[in-house]
């Protein structure tokens, strides 16, 4: 049996959820996907995940959600982190944290696809290493999963290579989030593992990470506090498609995906944002 993995990239804001709302469940009828996995961590106003939000990514159809290092920025969402099992924050934050390292979801075909959270420590805040998390969770998730997927959250390109070559053989996929731009280096490591450094951004991309292209340059040039508003110009998302042999647990593919929408988005914020940043944070 073969399964199809639709892994999303940063949703950024208002215009990362509505592409989602608009072409989601077309592509995923298209490519017969079994199970999508999305970073959501700046879909509220560009920083942190709401509640409110949650559902309406579920709705849209993505099964697992992941967060990053702004997981707790929205302190309403600390319940839903604690009591839902598809949604992850990383897993080598403290382990007094709320919420989970790993998620799972069973998918339609039978197999049970189990999400791995992991954030890096180069150029980020503190964390415990991604390495000992990856030893200590996998063989947890394997007995919830057939299918394990790990996600690594970091600034540093080489972590996330390091980090694919280290799972390679116990994940079936490892895919990395955080920087907003895809990279080109998607394939299968030497042991099966689908690996892909970054799979980008999924919002506005006539911008600076989403955000808008001035108030990013006012920050950098003055070094002073300013709001990074979202910007809502050449709206796109980012994925990556995985086929994934249930059988022989290897990845058989994984090629980008990008989406584009015919029409700009709606500027601003929504009622689901809650409250807008106004301090330099991507």
């Amino acid at each position: 049996m073969r399964l199809n993995l639709l892994c999303i990239g940063d949703i950024v804001g208002r215009p990362g959820r509505r592409i989602l709302a608009d072409k989601l469940k077309s592509l995923v009828e298209e490519h017969s996907i079994d199970c999508v996995v999305a970073n959501a961590e700046n879909a509220a106003g560009g920083s942190g995940l709401t509640p409110q939000i949650y559902d309406k990514l579920l709705r849209y159809g993505v099964n697992i959600i992941t967060l990053g290092d702004h997981a707790f920025r929205k302190r309403d969402i600390i319940e839903t982190l604690d009591n839902a099992d598809n949604i992850t924050r990383p897993a080598n934050l403290s382990e007094f944290a709320a919420g989970k390292g790993i998620a799972t979801y069973k998918t339609a075909k039978g197999p049970t696809v189990g999400v791995l959270t992991l954030i890096g420590r180069l150029f980020m805040k503190p964390a415990d290493c991604p390495y000992a998390g990856a030893d200590k969770w996998i063989p947890r998730l394997q007995q919830q999963a057939e299918i394990i997927v790990v996600e690594m959250h970091a600034e540093a390109t080489s972590e996330k290579v390091a980090m694919g070559y280290y799972v390679d053989g116990r994940a079936n996929c490892c895919f990395g989030t955080h920087t907003h731009v895809p990279t080109a280096d998607e394939h299968i490591l030497p042991k099966g593992t689908a690996y892909i450094t970054d799979v980008g951004m999924t919002g506005a991309h006539d911008s600076v990470l989403g955000r808008k292209t001035q108030s990013v340059l006012k920050a950098f040039r003055t070094q002073m506090p300013v709001p990074f508003e979202i910007a809502t110009g050449d709206v796109q998302m980012n994925a990556a498609l995985v086929t994934i042999d249930t059988l022989t647990k290897r990845a058989e593919s994984i090629q980008r995906i990008r989406v584009e929408t015919e029409t700009e988005e709606a500027a601003g914020y929504d009622s689901d944002d809650g409250r807008p940043e106004y301090f330099n944070a991507f």
